[in-house]
């Protein structure tokens, strides 16, 4: 039997932008991938809210949503949902009034943490090594917009409580999943975590000759995302994406919301994103902050994933079922604390519910 002769295969076109003058190149803003960065992020890890009456925001978290709490102390609440080990994933602090302190990001190493130190001070941007409680050796600094950063390889571990269903209550919220944040300019986000090696799944772009980027995926861990860009008045967090075992848990937790006073703090869904193809439902805790329970994405991990591109206007864009999102998703996020705010530098507008 005479096997067929094999012929190579050609050249896959590239999907990211080069230096060429060719009309791929120029189609799009976004860049190849750096698969070697200056140091090693592994995921999305944590995220501190300040909020005003920590009894009211414990209800709401620990009664309704289900997280278990991890510490307490008069003015602060270390939560943890049943699939992490980690001590905590949320921290609530008692302040004057309602802010983001940091968002968090797990390491590969501890020498992992001496090269981000050495990168950001390079770029000088500011670095300093606090004691945190839980937390080993943790370097905080920020991007250039001021969006408040902590790095850490080690924390507290605590038992895992994913098979004690007994204490499953609310959404049955698994682990945090990632961090969603207004910016004033995408294009610059998107390159400056490009840098640290955020590889790029899923994009929105104007359409045109010139496209400009209006929002931006970014994973390290292998998903959708463990960060996001969205274009806005910004530096801001929009929301803190967690996640659920399943869409039958974001229905119960619909129930559950609906039937013990928290009908109002559903703000969106549940549905299904076009986006991440996640099934979710978006919700605000008594400070405003946003909260959304996240399902059924897909795996990035291949290195040669090609980024998947939504035109602004696509009314599947955001909700595959063509259900726009209120105008309040689009407006109302978080703010950094001391961090300034910036209105964007895009002035294009989606499709926005009435």
């Amino acid at each position: 039997m005479r096997l067929p002769v094999s012929r190579p295969f050609p050249a896959a076109r590239p999907w990211y932008n080069t230096r060429s003058n060719s009309a791929i190149a120029t189609a799009m803003p976004i860049h190849a991938p750096v698969f070697d960065p200056p140091f090693n992020v592994v995921r999305a890890s944590h995220v501190e809210l300040g909020v005003r009456d920590l009894s009211r925001a414990r209800a709401f978290y620990v009664d309704c949503l289900g997280y278990l709490a991890a510490d307490e102390t008069p003015d602060a609440l270390w939560l943890r949902a049943v699939e992490e080990r980690n001590h905590h994933s949320i921290v609530l602090r008692k302040t004057s009034d309602p802010n983001v302190a940091a968002l968090g990001f797990k390491v590969a190493s501890e020498t992992d943490l001496d090269r981000a130190a050495a990168w950001f001070e390079r770029r000088s941007l500011p670095v300093s090594f606090p004691e945190l409680p839980f937390l080993g050796r943790t370097l905080r600094t920020a991007d250039p917009t001021g969006m408040p950063l902590e790095f850490y390889f080690k924390m507290e571990q605590r038992p895992l409580m994913l098979q004690k269903y007994a204490a499953h209550r609310g959404g049955r919220i698994q682990r945090i999943d990632h961090l969603n944040c207004f910016t004033p300019d995408v294009q610059a986000s998107y390159d400056f975590y490009t840098a640290l090696g955020f590889r790029l799944t899923e994009y929105t772009e104007t359409d045109g000759t010139d496209p400009k980027l209006w929002a931006v995926w970014l994973h390290r861990k292998g998903n959708v995302h463990d960060l996001a860009f969205t274009n806005g008045r910004g530096p801001r967090l929009h929301h803190i994406g967690v996640w659920a075992a399943g869409p039958l848990d974001i229905l119960h937790l619909c129930d559950v919301m609906a039937t013990s006073g928290y009908l109002a703090n559903m703000e969106r869904g549940p549905g299904r994103h076009g986006i991440s193809n996640a099934f979710f439902l978006y919700i605000r805790d008594p400070d405003g902050h946003r909260i959304e329970l996240f399902t059924s994405d897909y795996l990035t991990v291949d290195p040669d994933l090609e980024p998947l591109r939504w035109a602004l206007d696509d009314p599947q864009r955001q909700t595959l079922w063509g259900h726009p999102a209120p105008k309040s998703w689009f407006e109302e996020g978080s703010p950094f604390a001391g961090v300034p705010v910036r209105d964007p530098a895009l002035a294009a507008r989606p499709v926005v519910a009435r």
